[in-house]
């Protein structure tokens, strides 16, 4: 999957073989979206505002950084966010599922587990976004509005609000929809969407800057210890990344004036002990994400590096007013 992912972003001519599926893919995809605005098929019914966090393209683009710093924004505003995944590569996903900062990443989701640690509010998963937002108001009365991580084109699910990020950098590779490229839908859905937000590189005429900024790396076997990023510096590290554009990670290292050997691994990958197993003592470093899988086997020299994404305040104001003027003021009949 590295491999098809790199080809997409390289332009690799033998792509072409796989055109007509793409153009299959492409008009299944516009149907079945036109079924949904037609009313053949139709969304299911929440009863709270829903604000999709979404991309258009297959792999890692930062929804999750963004997600988790729209919860904070939602609470400094009054309202009282929850959040739903489909909790990929979780055994429990063909169901709506509660999760918590202890869930077991094999069940639930790598992605769920990291936003319930970070976020501290109700967060459910479930191939059926409708499904899983409905358990999670079931279980709380504390939730006046839910946030989908993912899930654009979970047309199931109704939303007020589209935030679409997009890597600022590899934007769109070659503009092929899947398998020839990596678009899940053409770039024209960017039009109809509320908000684009490009996570690094350079956002064109409409779209919002997003930087993700690295925090004190975290001992993964005790979280509460903590050092600066820049503590590994004059040595050699090894880094490791199981996650949509591993290199997005590896240039976060590379900034910090660190010198470290690469070691990729396929998105949502199932670490094992022996996969970390490298020669010598040398610290390794990874991402929060891939951090909550290998917990109950974490040694000494486990860190994770924790990022903030920040943006603009004219993208907060923004998203804000246009929150306001689709769903009104928070809903007084549940609590913030």
């Amino acid at each position: 999957m590295i491999q098809l992912s790199n080809c997409w972003y390289r332009h690799c001519p033998w792509l072409l073989l796989l055109t007509p599926f793409s153009m299959l893919y492409r008009v299944g995809a516009g149907l079945r979206r036109l079924a949904y605005r037609l009313g053949l098929f139709r969304s299911g019914q929440v009863s709270v505002p829903v604000i999709v966090v979404g991309n258009i393209t297959v792999g890692g683009t930062g929804k999750t950084p963004l997600v988790i710093r729209l919860v904070s924004l939602l609470r400094e505003n009054g309202y009282s966010p929850g959040v739903v995944l489909r909790g990929y590569k979780g055994a429990d996903s063909h169901q709506a599922a509660m999760v918590g900062a202890e869930s077991e990443p094999g069940r639930v989701g790598d992605e769920a587990v990291l936003i319930a640690g970070r976020c501290h509010c109700p967060v459910a998963v479930g191939r059926d976004r409708v499904a899983a937002a409905r358990l999670l108001l079931e279980r709380t009365d504390a939730v006046n509005i839910i946030l989908s991580d993912d899930g654009l084109q979970h047309y199931a699910l109704p939303r007020d609000l589209e935030v679409v990020v997009i890597d600022g950098e590899r934007r769109f590779g070659n503009g092929f929809c899947l398998p020839a490229g990596p678009l899940r839908e053409p770039p024209d859905r960017l039009k109809e969407v509320d908000l684009v937000v490009a996570n690094e590189g350079r956002p064109v005429q409409g779209e919002y800057l997003m930087s993700l900024i690295p925090e004190h790396a975290r001992s993964v076997a005790e979280p509460s210890r903590s050092r600066p990023l820049t503590s590994f510096t004059g040595r050699k590290v090894h880094a490791t990344a199981g996650i949509g554009n591993p290199g997005r990670f590896f240039q976060l290292l590379a900034e910090a004036g660190l010198d470290f050997c690469e070691h990729p691994f396929p998105d949502h990958h199932p670490f094992q002990a022996g996969d970390l197993d490298f020669p010598h003592d040398e610290p390794v470093l990874m991402t929060e994400k891939d951090a909550v899988k290998c917990r109950e086997f974490a040694s000494g020299r486990l860190w994770y590096v924790p990022v903030e994404a920040r943006l603009p305040e004219s993208f907060d104001d923004r998203f804000l007013e246009l929150l306001r003027a689709r769903t009104g003021p928070p809903d007084p009949a549940r609590p913030s």
